[in-house]
């Protein structure tokens, strides 16, 4: 496990289309330690705090593995931060990483709250509308930190697992619950067992699992 990259940005306006849209997801490289409260990173904002940002979502973070295939789709080299994430990590796939896990990265504690879900703003900073969807069909979503413990973080920040969490949860079924296996009751009361879901993802999931138990009545 390793953080290549810790990236903030303040939101800005862009023109797209001959309009403005105000967004944060244009994150860059720190070159110096910040402080990671318990909403957000020093230096850092969110546009829209509906859907971005708060307790739950306090770290975006994205895997540079998937770097490589987005270059190749989008035919052009992206720097660290170009998912409009604050983290940028080797080794915590989705595929490993587990809602509930924490990790020490730096002076701060930290813990998976849920995958990322990428918005429209994503497929406005690169011209492509299709580029959420894509994002959700291969599982290269990411994900969010919570914080347990306000720290310094600094440049390149160690990572280290603290606690693997029991429910066995990855981000990668997360994302196969919420996108693709959409009528799987009992995944769906697994995720819901698993107390450190987000409280956003929580909410849906539980819609969902009403509609369906009333379906099957």
């Amino acid at each position: 496990m390793k953080v290549t990259s810790i990236n903030v940005g303040k939101p800005q306006v862009l023109i797209v289309d001959g309009k403005e849209l105000i967004t944060g997801i244009m994150k860059f490289p720190s070159d110096a330690p910040l402080f990671l409260s318990s909403i957000q990173l020093e230096g850092d904002g969110q546009a829209d705090l509906a859907v971005h940002g708060g307790v739950d979502k306090a770290l975006c973070v994205y895997c540079q593995e998937h770097y490589s295939h987005w270059e190749q789709v989008l035919g052009e080299k992206l720097e660290y931060g170009a998912f409009g994430e604050n983290v940028t990590v080797l080794g915590l796939l989705e595929s490993d990483v587990c809602i509930g896990d924490r990790y020490e990265l730096g002076a701060a504690l930290v813990e998976v709250t849920q995958p990322r879900q990428p918005c429209f703003k994503l497929a406005k900073r690169y011209g492509r509308v299709d580029l959420p969807l894509m994002v959700q069909k291969t599982g290269f979503t990411g994900f969010y930190f919570r914080v347990i413990r306000e720290g310094i973080i600094p440049v390149q920040p160690d990572v280290r697992l603290v606690s693997r969490h029991p429910g066995g949860v990855t981000v990668q079924l997360a994302n196969q619950l919420k996108y693709h296996d959409v009528r799987n009751i009992e995944g769906i009361k697994r995720i819901l067992a698993v107390e450190e879901l987000s409280a956003s993802w929580r909410a849906s999931f539980s819609k969902r699992l009403i509609e369906l138990e009333e379906a099957n009545v």
